[in-house]
Formats: structure tokens, C-alpha cells, sequence
């Protein structure tokens, strides 16, 4: 994998990307353009500099690593000049845009839908990003980066949240997440699960399919006997935790070991065992899993916005997009980005059929994000909550 190195470190820094949120009620508008309104219909004159606010290793000038620049060439076409800040979880992202200091943001899909609900990012058009026609479509137009029909954004990378085994030990080779769950106890005390809130979706996902008599049909969308039947199967499944993990070291460490055996994974994590030659392989199980798909956004008042309109067409640029989401560690966001890679079978890039298998993080809110009315559903806050209470 090309800088497989680098790439591993920091898709570390999105194991943070899930914090406590307050309960959202409606997302159904948002403003946008230069006066908090519609889209913009054109652009201008790009203006001195842009502000971006990202996850580590999605804005890169070469001053970590020479080698890894996709700014330069950014600031020499546009003559825009990038000023950009890290953040190590969606909670303080959101907070940060809060201030207006700066014009695009890279979200995951736990912040979001939060960003618009808070009018603090505007409306795309994306007819002014001519790198998007290229974005695949099963990206696009999705409940994490679009409301009411308007897009909030432009796809960055994606993957999945993997089922990881140790092939000597976790025998014939699992094809569910019951190894995780009902049956944990076969490997109790070395099962291993992401450290995290949005991890109770995991449990809805499995619940879809051995439990169906309770109606889940998004595991964002949990109403409080759906929400319930979630946490109550984590919490069956805590004694036989050898460990929460939110450092991918640990989590390769702890297979390398053998203290754990099985639990949630990335492509990447995977990746670093097999250039290690340690006995483990991942599979996508039958009854799916979650995922991320990152999404780049405007500030509803950016100060330079024709900046932040030509930065989300260069990061989503076959050539850019295909670096960045390698150094990254996760799948790009269109076919033509995998011109410019050697690892995209790996990720499974633009495989339609895989991606429709992936329930990509969303902000879980009270508006049931699976289009039902009749019903609250618990939201994000609560999510945490009990996320408290799981790990004891």
C-alpha cells in the first residue's frame, strides 16, 4: 500500500471522531452562500487566502513529510493561500465552526448533520465543482451530506468498519458478527470493539438481521425500544471485552499478540498486519457494517468563499483525491482517483455492491433520520449516555 507508514498514523486520529452532541430536533435547513442565503449561482475572483479546518492528514503542504503536498499546488493555481488547523474529534470541529474563523471544514457524519441544523454550513452548488461529476454516486445525495434535496458538500474518501480475526485461532472463517456477539463467549476476553457512542449503531446493524421483529430498518434511526434492544446486546457482550480501542497501535498490538482475536476493524489496520505477516484477515459480514464517508463543507459565512469553492474541487480532483485519501488510509471518492493509485481493490473503490452494504455515520437526532414521524428517536446525547454506562 503506498504510504502505508503515514497512512496508518493518521487514520488513527479518526478514531476520536465521535463526542457528546446535543439533541437535534430538525435538520431540514440550512443557510448558505455569502449571505447566509441560497447557493451561490457563480463565482468570482478568488480572493488572498482560505481558512480549513480538517482532520490531520487531509490538508498536507509538505511540512510533515516533503514528499506528501497536495497545498502547493493548490496555492500556485489559485493563488489562494491555505490556512488550515487540525481537530481531533467531530465534537470540537463543530464547536470550532461555531467561531466563523474559518471557510471549509472536512466533517465526518456524526457532525454533519449538526453543522446544518446550526446553519453554520451553507448550501452547495455544485454545479461550480466540476471534480464532483466525477464523485461516485453512491456518495452523493445521502442523509449525512444532503437535506431536502440539497447538497451540503462534496464526498472525500470512505470506508468501513471491518470484522478482523485471527485465522489460526478464529475458526472456519466467520461470515457474521455473531462472533462478536451471541457467540462472544466462544473467545471471551479477547474480543475487541471500537471505543465509541456511534459503536451502539454496530450492535443496531447485527440486530437488523437476527432480530427483525423489532423494525430497525437504519441504525441511526433507534427509537427507545430499538435503541434499548441496542445496548442491551453491548452490554451482554462487555464481559467478554478484552478491550475498547481508539488507538489503532493497541489494536494492531493486541493482535499481533493474541490478546484479542476478533472486534472492529479498518482496511488499513488490516493492511499494516499483512505487511507484518501476522495470521488475521478482515471480511465485510453478512449483515453489513458501518462506515464513514467524510464530506467537505462551506461555512455559511466564509470570507472567501470562491477560495473554499475552488479548494473543494481541487481535494476532490482525481489526482489530489486519490493522494490524499491513500496517505489517509481509505477508499477515494471517484473511479478516476484509482488512475493514480496501486491499493484501490484493497478498499474496494467504487465497488457499488460493497458500499451498499455500509451504514455510513450519521448523526443520530430526535427526527428519525429513517423518514419516520410517528415516533421519537433517541438522539446522539443520549447515545452517549449510555455509551457510559456500557463500559462501565
Amino acid at each position: 500500500m503506498r504510504h502505508i507508514t503515514r497512512g496508518r498514523r493518521h487514520a488513527a486520529v479518526a478514531a476520536l471522531a465521535v463526542g457528546a452532541v446535543l439533541a437535534l430536533t430538525a435538520c431540514g435547513t440550512g443557510s448558505g452562500g455569502d449571505s447566509g442565503g441560497d447557493a451561490a449561482t457563480e463565482l468570482g475572483e478568488f480572493e488572498d487566502s482560505v481558512s480549513i479546518l480538517a482532520w490531520p492528514g487531509y490538508v498536507e503542504d509538505g511540512s510533515n513529510d516533503p514528499a506528501v503536498d497536495w497545498v502547493t499546488g493548490f496555492e500556485e493555481k489559485t493563488g489562494c493561500t491555505v490556512e488550515s488547523k487540525t481537530y481531533g474529534t467531530s465534537d470540537e470541529a463543530v464547536n470550532l465552526m461555531k467561531t466563523g474563523d474559518y471557510d471549509v471544514v472536512a466533517a465526518s457524519g456524526d457532525a454533519t448533520l449538526r453543522l446544518i441544523a446550526g446553519g453554520d454550513v451553507a448550501e452547495v452548488n455544485t454545479d461550480l465543482i466540476p471534480s464532483y461529476a466525477g464523485v461516485f454516486d453512491f456518495l452523493k445525495d445521502q442523509q449525512w451530506n444532503s437535506v431536502d434535496g440539497k447538497s451540503y458538500g462534496v464526498p472525500h474518501g470512505y470506508g468501513a468498519n471491518l470484522l478482523l480475526y485471527n485465522t489460526e485461532v478464529v475458526t472456519p472463517a466467520p461470515t457474521s458478527w455473531d462472533i462478536v456477539f451471541d457467540k462472544a463467549s466462544q473467545y471471551t476476553g479477547k474480543i475487541t470493539a471500537y471505543d465509541s457512542p456511534i459503536y451502539i449503531a454496530d450492535a443496531a446493524v447485527y440486530l437488523m438481521a437476527h432480530q427483525p421483529d423489532l423494525g430497525i430498518e437504519n441504525p441511526y434511526a433507534l427509537d427507545e425500544t430499538q435503541f434499548q434492544a441496542a445496548v442491551d446486546l453491548l452490554k451482554e457482550q462487555r464481559p467478554h471485552i478484552s478491550e475498547y480501542w481508539s488507538d489503532y497501535l493497541k489494536e494492531i498490538q493486541a493482535f499481533e499478540t493474541t490478546d484479542s482475536v476478533a472486534g472492529t476493524t479498518w482496511q488499513v489496520i488490516q493492511n499494516v498486519l499483512a505487511g507484518e505477516d501476522a495470521p488475521t484477515d478482515v471480511v465485510l459480514p453478512d449483515e453489513g457494517a458501518t462506515g464513514w464517508s467524510d464530506t467537505w463543507m462551506i461555512a455559511s459565512e466564509a470570507k472567501s468563499p470562491n477560495c473554499a469553492y475552488a479548494w473543494l474541487d481541487w481535494i476532490a480532483s482525481p489526482e489530489t483525491n486519490a493522494q490524499a485519501t491513500a496517505y489517509f488510509g481509505e477508499a477515494p471518492s471517484s473511479q478516476e482517483a484509482c488512475d493514480y493509485r496501486d491499493d484501490c481493490e484493497a478498499y474496494h473503490a467504487g465497488d457499488a455492491d460493497y458500499a451498499a452494504q455500509i451504514w455510513y455515520w450519521t448523526t443520530p437526532i430526535a427526527e428519525c433520520v429513517d423518514g419516520r414521524t410517528d415516533v421519537e428517536c433517541v438522539d446522539y446525547a443520549q447515545w452517549t449516555e449510555a455509551w457510559s454506562e456500557i463500559k462501565g
